[in-house]
Order: structure tokens, then C-alpha cells, then sequence
């Protein structure tokens, strides 16, 4: 496409690779984005092996400026917001030299139209003289996860989670009022969102996150990476990310043990990078399995006797429902899962809320017909409904202003 405009987008953590957790939709925004546009890309490294991407994301970007940090220095930073009375999240991030290269490209390549990725980002957006249209992709309404965590949580940990929720919030309104348009990864997210700042509920917007249909497919060939004639049920996700940690001890110590009695065939493997101590020590259990990272998570997907997603704590989309529907495995998951979901009615019975609902859902799987109509109707309602190129296309609407 010739002549494209500039669009800056800025995202709080390097964009690639494009197969770990909010990487998914930021990489995706990216590839998709730069069809229309020339890309200019800000964003943070906060892992050193993140450092050697570079390279990735310039293929889709005419400009690319990527600022390293260590969350540690970053968490001390962030201690700064009890003194100024605002989210931790926002000073987590602030950088001069973010701000002046947000000013400087802005204003080099007359660019009129902006993006950002996460809340954090926003602040570089509110600081810059320059007049600009304003796009915020919250993805999620973060505020209301801190809300959840503290629900959870006693002494300190309370406090501390309950107040960046509060503050967080503050800000997302804030920021909401002030930009033109805001996206929410769902329709539910975005009309939750309306109804706590009714007042902006005309720019609030919920665009899906999708799929990569051409690489979760259900023709799918590999080895299988789990022990022969076994039924296993996996977890895919950053095994690091609080929410995903609490989904997998609850599975394993209150609802697997009770499957693996009655079949001792039945095995459970927690697939993802970063596991910590918790759900290491979860391996003492019969039958649990910890991976670690893993260089495809295709092969544990497809191979997998079901997928399961039982989430206590969630916000909007999960990536590794709609994956794992899209390479036509059936999906045991909570309504906290499943939020966001659009689905048609024979997988509709798969949404759990309680253990007693997942481990009856499990054992009806054991029908051999009942599961394959499941994983068809799976695999065919994805690509129908939830490809990157159809869910993001009305992103340019509210780009163009």
C-alpha cells in the first residue's frame, strides 16, 4: 500500500514474541496495523531475552525505539506513586527518554494519529504538546483485576492491591475522558466499562482479540509429548501471572486428585514459562506434570485429551481458550474463562462453577462422539468468528477519526 500515514503506537512491553499472553494482541495489533499504516513503535524490555527481537518487530515498523528496565528498579520507581497519590502502575513506567522520543517522532514525521497499548502507556501521550487523535487499547479493565487480587489477599497485600485499584481506576477514567476513543478486548469488557463512566460511554469501544488461524489449526501434525495412553488435561499460560497460578493449584489440589482416583490414566500437565515455587512443588501430586517453557505450545494442545481453563481470577479474553478451540480441542473452563466469549449453544455446557460441574464435564468427555462434535463445532466457530483480520477491522474506523 503506497503513501501510508504515520501511526505512533506505544506498548509496555516488547511486542513479540507473539505467543505469550498480552503479547498476542499487541503483536497482532502490530502485523495487522502496519498494513494500512507506517508503524512507529515505543516500547519497554523488561526481560533480557526479549533483548534480540528487535529484529521482529522492525519488519513491520518504519521506526522502532525500544528503552530497557529491570522490574526491580522499576517496583522502587513505582513507590514514588504513594507519594503523588496515583496508581503504582503509572511510575512503573514514566521515562524521560520515552517522553522525548514520543515528542520528537511525533513531531519529525507530522504524525496525527497515536496508540497505546495498556494504561501505562497513556501517560506519554498526556504529557506531549502535541495535538493528536488518541486511541487507548486498555485490553482489560485493570482496575477491577487489582480489585479482584485484593479480594483474595489479607494485611499488606490487601491494602496495598486495594489501593492500586482504586487509583488505577482513577486514572483509566481519566484517560477515557481525555482520548478519543477507547478499546476494551470485548464487548462485555467495554460494557462494563460504560456502566462505571457512563459519562464516556459513547467512545468506549470492544474490539475482540482473535486468533492466528494459519498457525493454531486443527490439522496440526506433531509428535506427542506426553506418555503413551494417557488422558491428559493441560493448562497453557505464563505460569508467573498470579491469576494462572491460583487457576492451576485449585485444579490440582481440589479437582484433579479426585479424577485421578477414579482413572488412574488421567494426568495433568501445567504448560508455561516461569513457574513458581507453588506450582513447582504442585509435581509432588500423582499425575501433575510441570514443563516450564516450552519452545510450541502446539504439540501439548493437540495431543491433549481436553484443555482446561479454571480461572477464579480474570479479565477480558483468554487467548488460551481461543487457541486451544481453534486447534479443535474441547475446553473445560469457568465463567471467569469463558468472559467475553461469544459461543454457540452445544459449547455453551462446557462453562463450570463449581469442581463438581468440571469433574462431571470431564467424565461426560469420556464419550468419544460427545467430544468430537465438541471439537468440530470448536475449531469451525473460531475460524468463523474469531480470525485477527476480521476481529480488528474496526480498529481503522476509530483510527481515521
Amino acid at each position: 500500500m503506497k503513501n501510508k500515514e504515520p501511526l505512533l503506537f506505544l506498548v509496555h512491553r516488547i511486542p513479540y514474541p507473539p505467543n505469550k499472553g498480552d503479547k498476542i494482541r499487541s503483536y497482532n495489533l502490530l502485523k495487522f496495523l502496519s498494513q494500512y499504516y507506517d508503524i512507529y513503535l515505543g516500547a519497554f524490555i523488561d526481560d533480557p531475552d526479549d533483548q534480540h527481537y528487535k529484529s521482529n518487530v522492525e519488519a513491520f515498523c518504519k521506526g522502532v525505539y525500544l528503552e530497557s528496565f529491570t522490574p526491580l528498579m522499576a517496583k522502587i520507581k513505582s513507590l514514588s506513586g504513594l507519594i503523588r497519590k496515583e496508581a503504582l502502575s503509572i511510575p512503573y513506567y514514566s521515562s524521560t527518554n520515552m517522553q522525548k522520543w514520543v515528542d520528537i517522532t511525533i513531531e519529525k514525521n507530522t504524525i496525527k494519529q497515536c496508540l497505546a497499548f495498556s494504561s501505562p502507556m497513556a501517560q506519554f501521550l498526556q504529557n506531549t504538546s502535541h495535538n493528536t487523535l488518541n486511541i487507548m487499547d486498555f485490553v482489560d479493565i485493570d482496575s477491577d483485576k487489582w480489585q479482584q487480587y485484593c479480594n483474595t489477599h489479607k494485611g499488606i497485600m490487601n491494602w496495598v492491591y486495594t489501593r492500586e485499584a482504586r487509583y488505577l481506576f482513577e486514572y483509566e477514567k481519566q484517560v477515557a475522558k481525555e482520548f478519543s476513543a477507547s478499546v476494551f478486548v470485548s464487548q462485555q469488557e467495554a460494557q462494563l466499562f460504560q456502566k462505571m463512566v457512563p459519562e464516556v460511554a459513547e467512545k468506549i469501544h470492544g474490539i475482540s482479540n482473535g486468533v492466528d488461524i494459519d498457525y493454531f489449526k486443527a490439522d496440526f501434525v506433531s509428535d506427542s509429548p506426553y506418555h503413551a495412553d494417557k488422558k491428559v488435561l493441560v493448562f497453557t499460560g505464563a505460569m508467573d501471572y498470579w491469576a494462572n497460578c491460583d487457576a492451576v493449584i485449585w485444579f490440582a489440589e481440589d479437582i484433579f486428585p479426585k479424577l485421578h482416583k477414579e482413572n488412574p490414566n488421567f494426568e495433568f500437565y501445567i504448560v508455561g514459562s516461569k513457574p513458581t515455587e507453588q506450582v513447582i512443588a504442585l509435581k509432588s501430586i500423582p499425575g501433575v506434570y510441570v514443563t516450564g517453557r516450552v519452545e510450541d505450545i502446539r504439540p501439548y494442545i493437540k495431543h491433549a485429551f481436553v484443555c482446561v481453563a479454571p480461572l477464579r481470577i480474570a479479565r477480558g479474553i483468554q487467548n488460551k481458550v481461543l487457541e486451544a478451540m481453534a486447534m479443535g480441542k474441547a475446553v473445560i473452563a469457568t465463567q471467569n474463562a469463558i468472559e467475553g466469549i461469544e459461543l454457540p449453544n452445544i459449547l455453551k455446557d462446557q462453562v463450570c462453577h463449581s469442581v463438581d460441574d468440571q469433574i462431571e464435564m470431564i467424565r461426560h468427555l469420556m464419550d468419544n462422539e460427545s467430544r468430537q462434535a465438541i471439537e468440530i463445532c470448536s475449531s469451525q466457530w473460531i475460524i468463523e468468528h474469531y480470525s485477527w483480520s476480521n476481529t480488528l477491522k474496526p480498529l481503522i474506523t476509530l483510527i481515521k477519526g
